[in-house]
């Protein structure tokens, strides 16, 4: 395992140095927070690509295959679909607008008072995303040194916060670049055909496996409509989505690259799948299907190779976790602590925004490793962060922007009672059912439209600054962030 350990440093060290890159270019909040605004299509798809291929995509993605068989790439396609979706049909008026935030887009289509309680369900679902993502460092240094949870835990984390710290952003945006190659090559080109002829090809594996291993809807129709519930719509409201289709040049960028990184989810959650299946044939008594990457990464791979793959399973999760954490330390600094240090910072004081930006990635980076070591169910962690997020936010962002008749109160309405209504049938019916988001999202809709009707439409002086703002014509509020008294 020696050569092996040794493309695993060699790669961590890398992601510290493109950290310590990255902060030489960070020099304003835009820089720090969405790399300046000036990604071209190649960076900006690779590191699109990367942020929502993590360790669920690669691990949990073998796992259904090994589970499921091929249709046990539904999950990773519907991600794939979502990412297509937001590019096509929103990703060149978000990047227009040229916000740091969800919540201040919600703030300018509705004139204010809209941003803070979608501020704390927004933090709330990026830091379980973060959470969850930083937890699965254990599994891949347990097969790699078989390390202690909690100090795996802390290794991975430590790493990830202090190459976010540094540079932001940019460090973020180089490090997935790396981390994108290192996925393609690893994942893709070496363990997928190697997989594949381990198990005897694809005769092989029809010969040895279940005929319902092949059926493309042999997950279930139910399940599949889950996912695309929270995986599809939550791709078009994450922030930690969000915030990279603001590291976009222009909206051409946005667009494009962002069709093209949804293509290629489409292509990764095949490739997962099909590892899983091969896994199947090769060990069929494994504990867990979670187990299937780790074990044919570990068994069937030459020496090396197993590294840089299983460096692979370690950037896929790298890249989720690193853009859930700045995207948890930009929501908490500019529509939490923003707003209330506006209601008592003196007039006029001076405030270093990078510093602070710094300091909350810092601080909330402290806060994901000490939950992830408290923390038992991922599982249960993230469907309730998913389902908080879609039940609630999904309505008032989408209805901002296609629905002019959405008010502020209908917005908050919508995610009051959509928070709340999944939050009791989360009670009700337990965490893992599917019932919270499919009522939650319901709630959420009818309060919407129905508030939104009994009110006073939306100001037509606010509905007029926010078409400027949608077809970019409002150039000298690209950098400054919504007032809290709006």
């Amino acid at each position: 395992m020696a050569v092996d350990y040794t493309v695993i440093v060699v790669y961590l060290a890398g992601m510290l140095a493109m950290g310590w890159w990255g902060m030489r270019r960070a020099r304003s909040k835009s820089d720090f927070l969405v790399a300046g605004r000036r990604l071209g299509p190649a960076m900006y798809s690779g590191t699109m690509a990367a942020i929502v291929l993590g360790g669920a995509s690669t691990i949990g993605g073998v796992g259904l295959g090994y589970q499921y068989g091929l249709s046990g790439a539904w999950m990773v396609v519907t991600i794939g679909l979502g990412l297509l979706a937001l590019s096509v049909f929103f990703s060149a008026r978000i990047a227009r607008l040229k916000v740091y935030t969800v919540s201040e887009m919600l703030d300018l289509r509705y004139g204010g008072r809209a941003g803070v309680i979608s501020g704390v369900v927004m933090w709330a679902y990026t830091l379980m995303l973060a959470v969850t993502s930083t937890i699965a460092y254990a599994t891949i240094f347990d097969v790699l040194f078989d390390m202690n949870r909690t100090l795996a835990i802390v290794l991975g984390g430590s790493i990830v916060v202090a190459y976010s710290t540094l540079g932001g952003m940019w460090s973020i945006t180089l490090t997935d670049m790396v981390q994108f190659v290192v996925k393609t090559i690893g994942v893709l080109l070496l363990l997928l055909p190697i997989a594949v002829v381990k198990a005897g090809g694809f005769s092989g594996m029809k010969a040895k496996l279940p005929t319902s291993y092949f059926d493309p809807l042999g997950i279930g129709g139910e399940t599949i409509f889950t996912y695309v519930l929270i995986y599809t719509f939550g791709m078009l409201i994450g922030q930690d989505i969000w915030q990279r289709v603001f590291t976009a040049r222009s909206d051409r960028t946005a667009r494009y690259g962002g069709t093209v990184a949804g293509t290629y989810c489409l292509a990764y959650a095949l490739a997962g799948a099909v590892i899983g299946t091969a896994a199947k044939v090769m060990y069929p008594k494994l504990g867990s299907p979670d187990d299937a990457f780790a074990t044919i990464v570990k068994d069937e791979l030459p020496v090396g190779v197993r590294g840089l793959v299983l460096a692979a399973a370690l950037a896929a999760v790298m890249s989720t976790s690193s853009g859930a954490l700045i995207a948890c330390a930009t929501v908490a600094n500019n529509d939490i602590w923003s707003r209330l240090r506006g209601l008592t910072r003196r007039s006029g004081e001076d405030h270093d925004e990078v510093g602070g930006n710094r300091s909350f990635i810092l601080i909330m980076g402290v806060a994901v490793i000490g939950t992830a070591i408290a923390l038992n169910n991922v599982v249960e962690a993230l469907t309730v962060a998913y389902n908080l997020l879609v039940g609630g936010l999904l309505v008032p962002i989408l209805g901002g922007l296609l629905w002019k008749r959405g008010t502020v109160q209908g917005a908050l309405a919508a995610v009051i009672v959509g928070g709340l209504a999944v939050i009791g049938l989360m009670a009700g019916y337990g965490i893992l059912a599917n019932e919270p988001v499919y009522y939650g999202l319901l709630a959420s809709l009818v309060a919407y439209v129905a508030v939104s009707l009994a009110t006073r439409p939306t100001d037509e002086t606010v509905l007029a600054a926010w078409r400027e703002r949608l077809a970019g014509r409002n150039p000298e509020l690209a950098s400054e962030p919504v007032p809290a008294h709006q």
